[in-house]
């Protein structure tokens, strides 16, 4: 795609949903269920406190989205929560919350993926052994679709998430008429006891405290991704910003009565999970079979057992819609490290497009680095939910804080009562924004930090440390290559000494020469090394039968050296005329077979890399082709996100008028 094209991908909202919000959608999927795997540390004893927490959970997704629905507004540019806080609070605190997003977007894609392949596993069981290549590959394919650009991954996920949506909702509006008429659903765990893993039930006082605020940290995994939309603000149709933000409102309504809707009946259907399955007792093969997920044992409890029609459905889409999920940080990583790159904190690599628009670089980075997680982790839930949510509720915690302060300075100019009004009920809102996700923060760290969110930490201070060295390295070489004085940086070298490196008297060196002499140097020399005194010798009689008119310097390699006479030679050139420039001609082969390059150009390799070093000296590659680059007819595929320019082409058509972003 052109770049002139870049308008025609923006996204209606029916197509935005499923790419900005199918992360916080999908996550009702395992978010009551992290919620009871840690009620049932203590047994049954304790699942009185779901409802608590699932309200709990609820209330601050409400204001999570209503907060990030002013940051939509005040800030549509499309930095989100990096842009709110390092505006407002510095450029320090806003790397913060960029590291933090950086390491929860990957994370996204490990617990999604791993989270999709655990409800395949749940309905054929038999995969349990394939659940890291499954993982992997799944990782592979979102790359892959991804990198056919924005649109077309929205076109793509778009149909599973609503078929998700409608299974979630039949299969929670059908087990609550089944409700209403007396036939509660029972769950195929109702029947196994639970044996609490401290064999007592007697936490009481601080204790109990820790272990409901531990499952409240872990039912807070429903809320990830929900950033995105704010993240994603430029990809959007006009109006921008209010598209965005009934975005935001329609993925906030569905995820939440789609989560309530899931934790009533798995309380009502006495669903039993714990995290090692021997804990229930009477389960067969506790040690090696799989538990099935909450949704699977509400879908058989539900729909008539694990082998209707809708039982599967609910699986399939639930798995599909699972493993898409990860394409919420498919679209926010690249995006976050594109700003962060223009802003000179990641490499310019990731700010460039590939060839169909997308930000190829960080789509396959982020790619890498899952696949990575998921052999290292083998894939597991339970090891990867840990490291899940830290990152996120920093940058709620902060972006919230610096809209606040957005709204302070605001105020402090704005004499429009009107303005005034609506800027005093947005600053309210992203003040009780900022202490309920402060809060949940603390909760966060004081109960998963041991458990493994450390390693999280760990990586966004990496992150945050790296980012500030290369913005310090980004800075320092534009302070070293400001121009200063145009008329002194332009100013010619004294004379030109021309050198040409000679192995052998064949056409690539004759090349050499004659392009040499084309850039008329004040003076022109061929240099070779003599390491062998015959070869020499042959070379200076094949020079005086051919006449070449440039005189040949041999210079002796007692120890068989051939870089290191080379440039103590043109070292001693600019020694003896510190004024002057050196041109080395260096002859190279151009082969058409990756197995043909290691055969060739070594030598002319390290001399590059010594001589591209020492100041006032320039190093001219002479390409000679060979048959089989002339075969192969050049490089058939480009990298994605490389620069591409191409020949210019004859446009016989009349030109389109600029689309307007």
């Amino acid at each position: 795609m052109r770049s002139e094209e870049l308008g025609e991908t923006l996204l209606p909202k029916r197509v935005a949903l499923p790419i900005f919000a199918s992360d916080p959608l999908s996550s009702v999927a395992y978010a009551t269920q992290e919620i009871l795997l840690v009620l049932t540390i203590g047994g049954t004893a304790f699942l009185y406190l779901t409802p608590w927490i699932g309200l709990a959970v609820v209330v601050l997704m409400a204001v999570v989205v209503m907060s990030y629905r002013q940051v939509v507004y005040a800030y549509p540019s499309g930095g989100g929560s990096y842009e709110v806080v390092s505006r407002n609070l510095g450029a320090k605190a806003g790397l913060v919350v960029a590291a933090s997003l950086l390491v929860d977007y990957v994370m996204t894609v490990a617990v999604s993926v791993a989270s999709g392949v655990d409800n395949i596993i749940s309905a054929f069981n038999g995969l349990v052994h394939y659940r890291v290549l499954m993982a992997v590959v799944f990782v592979a394919l979102l790359a892959a679709v991804n990198l056919r650009g924005v649109r077309e991954s929205g076109k793509a996920f778009a149909a599973p998430t609503y078929l998700f949506i409608a299974g979630i909702v039949l299969m929670v509006v059908t087990g609550f008429i089944k409700m209403a008429f007396g036939h509660s659903p029972v769950s195929s765990s109702a029947q196994y006891p639970i044996t609490p893993i401290d064999h007592k039930n007697t936490l009481t006082g601080f204790a109990l405290l820790m272990l409901a605020l531990r499952a409240f940290a872990s039912g807070c995994t429903a809320l990830t991704g929900v950033e995105a939309i704010s993240n994603g603000v430029p990809a959007f149709r006009k109006p921008k910003s209010r598209n965005a933000a009934q975005t935001m409102s329609v993925m906030g309504i569905t995820a939440v009565v789609m989560f309530s809707g899931i934790t009533v009946l798995a309380l009502t259907s006495k669903i039993h999970i714990t995290q090692d399955g021997c804990q229930l007792v009477g389960f067969p093969d506790c040690a090696s079979a799989p538990q099935q997920t909450v949704i699977a044992q509400l879908a058989a409890a539900i729909f008539g057992g694990d082998h209707s029609v809708l039982f599967y459905y609910i699986q399939a889409v639930t798995a599909l819609v699972l493993i898409l999920a990860a394409n919420t940080a498919f679209n926010g990583f690249p995006l976050l490290s594109s700003i962060l790159a223009h802003d000179r904190y990641l490499p310019r690599q990731l700010h460039t497009r590939g060839d169909r628009l997308a930000f190829s670089n960080g789509i396959l980075a982020l790619a890498l680095v899952n696949v990575a997680l998921m052999i290292a982790y083998k894939a597991d839930v339970t090891s990867l939910i840990h490291l899940y949510i830290l990152g996120v509720f920093t940058s709620f915690t902060l972006s919230q804080i610096g809209m606040v302060r957005h709204w302070n300075r605001l105020l402090s100019t704005e004499q429009d009562p009107k303005v005034r009004g609506a800027a005093q009920r947005s600053r309210v809102i992203n003040s009780f924004g900022a202490v309920t996700t402060g809060l949940v923060l603390v909760i966060v760290l004081a109960t998963k930090f041991t458990q493994g969110a450390w390693l999280a930490v760990v990586a966004a201070i990496f992150l945050y440390l790296n980012m500030r060295a290369i913005h310090r390295h980004y800075d320092a070489v534009s302070e070293e290559l400001e121009v200063e004085d145009p008329s002194m940086e332009r100013a010619r070298p004294a004379r030109v000494h021309g050198v040409v490196l000679v192995s052998k008297l064949h056409k690539a060196t004759l090349r050499a020469l004659g392009y040499a002499e084309a850039l008329r140097p004040d003076t022109l020399e061929a240099v070779t090394v003599s390491v062998e005194r015959g070869e020499a010798t042959e070379l200076e009689q094949a020079w005086r039968e051919y006449d070449i008119n440039v005189p040949l310097k041999v210079l002796d390699s007692p120890y068989r050296e051939i870089t290191k006479p080379v440039v103590a030679y043109v070292r001693g050139l600019r020694k003896d005329s510190p004024r002057d420039a050196v041109a080395v001609f260096i002859p190279e082969y151009v082969v058409g077979h990756w197995w043909e390059q290691p055969l060739h150009n070594q030598s002319a390799l390290w001399l590059k890399s010594r001589l591209l070093f020492m100041p006032g000296v320039m190093v001219i590659s002479v390409p000679w082709q060979l048959a089989s680059s002339k075969q192969a007819g050049g490089p058939s595929r480009r990298a994605p996100g490389s620069v591409r320019r191409g020949e210019p082409t004859v446009n016989r058509e009349q030109p389109r008028p600029p689309v307007a972003l």
